[in-house]
């Protein structure tokens, strides 16, 4: 199962105690935009990276190709440096 970014950044705040409202003052955004960026599930890269900041934690950003191939799916991870 998946979990879409909204889930797992609230999953980070519930392991380190922190609130939307104490993560938006951290990265200097209302309570208000983030809690409708977080209903929405809808965050640029340049927000996920300062996220990842205020909850001290690495941001890893990758592409997964699939490729069909007598009736097999194979998925490979392209290599893309951290964040």
């Amino acid at each position: 199962m998946k979990l879409s970014m909204s889930k797992k950044i609230r999953e980070l705040l519930k392991d380190e105690n922190m609130t939307i409202k104490e993560l938006s003052t951290k990265i200097g955004r209302t309570n208000q935009n983030m809690a409708n960026k977080l209903k929405r599930d809808n965050f640029s890269v340049n927000e996920l990276i300062e996220i990842s900041d205020a909850l001290e934690c690495t941001l890893d950003i990758n592409f997964i190709q699939k490729i069909r191939k007598n009736g097999l799916e194979i998925y490979l991870k392209i290599p893309s440096p951290s964040v």
